[in-house]
């Protein structure tokens, strides 16, 4: 059984200069795979529900102590429905990365043998992680109000992502990765109020995504390697039409979770307060899932080596409605 205390321990051994494409990194992706191997029911789930009676999410990922106008039993429920969709939303996100991560290890097939175990880890991890979504939405429906809806489908979602270039998918999968890895870090783990069960389901998620961060970044380089200019501009393209997309996906979810909010909160807002909601609620999707990867510091340190400053300043343009 892995402890919860055991960490992935991902330093400079397996980070480098982000220019760098070191095969023995994919050897140390292994080795701490294998250390924080865990399992969905005895490691995580271990027979819990949730207790409702505790947040989900901190207010640090949730924003809701920007809505002061909200008791705090009102709080409670939104950091909840807000905890719901953050593991919907992961498990969207996981199901085009684990179909990329296989389609990349066809390079490694008949090549270093070490780094296509490094991508069929990852690729099972990913599975894993998926399964462990679906079972979290299971938790929370037996708790929370009817009428709750993710209406995103992952597949149709997947078909879009994976129908762009390999850069542009593997740079969208590194950003999402390097962002849950910080949401864990700065606010997940110091606080001491969340739900026990969730707050290990984020810890047992961050131990694996930590090395999958590390794989993401040598294939993101990998690929880059074999663009010409031509096909660099249109990568980037390809990344803004992506974010764009993802965009739309929390612009829908932030409108269904606002209303299944009003719907069972304890008062009815207002319609300032009904405004001022949709506006948090998108704001807060928009960090989680777009603003808190592209301003990673190592996201950004990657990037700034692989597009030119004309190219970043496109980037920043295109998307800086979205930014929070």
């Amino acid at each position: 059984m892995t402890s919860a205390g055991t960490q992935p321990e991902l330093h400079a051994s397996m980070f480098g200069p982000a220019h760098r494409i070191d095969p023995r990194r994919y050897a140390r992706c292994v080795e701490v795979s294998k250390r924080v191997s865990w399992d969905i029911d005895r490691d995580v789930i271990r027979g819990r529900q949730f207790d409702f009676s505790r947040k989900f999410l901190p207010d640090g990922i949730t924003k809701v102590h920007e809505l002061e106008f909200l008791g705090q039993c009102d709080r409670l429920l939104l950091s909840q429905i807000q905890g719901r969709t953050y593991a919907n939303m992961l498990g969207l996100v996981e199901r085009f990365i684990t179909a990329k991560m296989l389609d990349q290890s066809r390079d490694h097939w008949l090549g270093d043998q070490t780094a296509l175990e490094a991508m069929v880890r990852f690729s099972d991890e990913e599975l894993k992680h998926q399964a462990l979504f679906r079972r979290l939405d299971h938790l929370c429906a037996m708790g929370m109000p009817a009428g709750y809806a993710f209406v995103t489908e992952a597949d149709a979602v997947a078909r879009f992502v994976l129908g762009k270039s390999n850069w542009a998918v593997l740079a969208l999968t590194c950003h999402f990765e390097l962002s849950t890895q910080a949401h864990y870090l700065q606010c997940v783990a110091p606080d001491a109020e969340l739900s026990d069960l969730y707050k290990d389901v984020l810890l047992f998620h961050w131990k694996e995504e930590s090395q999958h961060a590390v794989v993401d970044e040598l294939e993101w380089l990998r690929t880059d390697a074999k663009l010409t200019p031509s096909t660099r501009n249109i990568a980037i393209d390809d990344l803004i039409t992506l974010i764009r997309a993802i965009d739309s996906v929390l612009q829908v979810q932030s409108r269904l979770d606002a209303v299944y909010f009003d719907t069972h909160c304890s008062r009815r807002l207002n319609s300032q307060e009904q405004i001022r909601l949709d506006a948090a609620l998108l704001a807060a999707y928009r960090w989680q899932y777009i603003s808190s990867g592209l301003e990673h510091p190592r996201f950004s340190d990657l990037l700034s080596t692989l597009v030119s400053e004309p190219q970043t300043t496109r980037i920043v343009t295109a998307l800086g409605s979205m930014l929070t």
